[in-house]
């Protein structure tokens, strides 16, 4: 292998300027293929983080009610025609036994039962419609961590206490320490003391949602030591389908996914994910005609060469892993000096970007780039080299 590699060393020093030009055109390959690849990760990672950082990646509740059909009489036939039945707050069957059941799974990371649904809040004359979340702070911050978006007063949740988004804070006047009313239907009403104010950055959840303690949302709803919803977190993001299909067999309950609930988004990342495979297949391309075309021209420029080395004894699989080694040295050194400028481009973007969102560069990817490259450049010299090989070396000696 000395031999072999000495004698493409020598040929590529030789075309200084195809050498220089080719590379150039790898590592530019390889740079946008880094570049773009991490550009779109990370506008991935921050349409997710902010996507689910309002929400659970599983809601699990009860099962939709159904419309009861009599049997008919034996020998007739009854047609019925009913409207779907409306669908009423009612609570998850023996939900305790259900979230410690669900926590032992391996997929979960996080079950945090909650108790949800419609009220208004009240100030004086003014009426706001609202939905009273009643959650276990310890277990829902592990779900959504409402205590880093608090812009004023402190989270606190339980005995009176009661955090509200900052919308609804500022259409009925209210700030910290202030007293809401809360009514529900059926006379049911509590008087709660704003702990604290948060701005999650979601228009509809700033206007409406306040967080109550689990048991005061249970009596205002009527749903008494009972509760309609069970959020999860998962381990894997993209499995969550699977995973919610596993607990609707496995519970009988109705379980979504955050997959489910935002099907365009779902489609968007495919999308991103597919225009990158489309980016990076078609810069590879590029780069294996760039390497083909420049080993075909030193094959041509060099048959004389080759015609006096096989002359001498060197035999043809020699010759053809010569030409092999050139494609590899090509996309080897071209990919690592592209990698490093792709790198370059992340952390210039980072610093210097719009700083809409943070670009993090995947360990993996630029070991990955260039190893694509490295085999893009052995495959793009199987051509020339096996016409290198192939030869005769009394015809190539006396080529002109």
């Amino acid at each position: 292998m000395w031999i072999e590699s000495t004698i493409a060393v020598k040929f590529m020093r030789q075309g200084r300027t195809q050498t220089a030009l080719i590379m150039v055109g790898i590592s530019v390959g390889v740079s946008v293929i880094v570049f773009i690849t991490a550009l779109i990760l990370g506008l991935q990672s921050n349409i997710i983080a902010r996507t689910l950082g309002t929400q659970s990646h599983i809601r699990v509740q009860p099962p939709d009610e159904k419309n009861i059909i009599a049997p008919s009489r034996e020998g007739s036939v009854a047609l019925v025609t009913e409207d779907k039945r409306a669908q009423r707050l009612r609570s998850i069957l023996n939900w305790q036994d259900v979230r410690d059941t669900l926590g032992t799974l391996p997929e979960i990371k996080a079950v945090s039962p909650v108790v949800s649904g419609p009220a208004f809040a009240r100030k004086g004359e003014v009426f706001k419609s609202i939905s009273i979340l009643g959650i276990d702070p310890p277990r829902y911050e592990k779900i959504i961590p409402i205590s880093t978006d608090i812009i004023s007063g402190k989270f606190k949740v339980g005995a009176g206490d009661a955090v509200i988004g900052k919308i609804l804070a500022d259409d009925l006047g209210l700030r910290a320490g202030n007293k809401l009313r809360i009514e529900s239907g059926d006379g049911r009403a509590a008087v709660v003391t704003i702990a604290g104010i948060f701005e999650i950055g979601v228009r509809d959840l700033d206007a409406r949602f306040v967080y109550v303690d689990l048991k005061q949302a249970q009596s205002l709803l009527g749903l008494y030591g009972g509760i309609n919803l069970i959020d999860l977190t998962v381990q894997d993001l993209f499995t969550a389908n699977l995973t919610a299909a596993r607990i609707s067999r496995l519970t009988g309950l109705k379980a979504e996914s955050w997959m489910e609930t935002n099907a365009q988004l779902v489609n968007a990342l495919a999308s991103q994910s597919l225009s990158t495979s489309i980016i990076t297949f078609f810069v590879a391309l590029s780069v294996a005609f760039g390497i083909a075309s420049v080993l075909a021209i030193s094959v041509t420029q060099r048959t004389r060469e080759i015609g006096i080395l096989r002359a001498m004894g060197i035999r043809r699989s020699q010759i053809l892993q010569v030409f092999l080694l050139q494609g590899a040295l090509l996309g080897l050194i071209g990919s690592t000096i592209g990698a490093s400028f792709g790198y370059l481009l992340v952390m210039a973007f980072n610093q210097f970007g719009p700083k809409l969102f943070y670009i993090e560069l995947p360990t993996y990817l630029i070991g990955s780039a260039t190893a694509i490259a490295t085999v893009v450049g052995i495959l793009a010299a199987l051509a020339p080299a096996w016409r290198a090989s192939r030869l005769d070396p009394v015809q190539a000696i006396r080529y002109v």
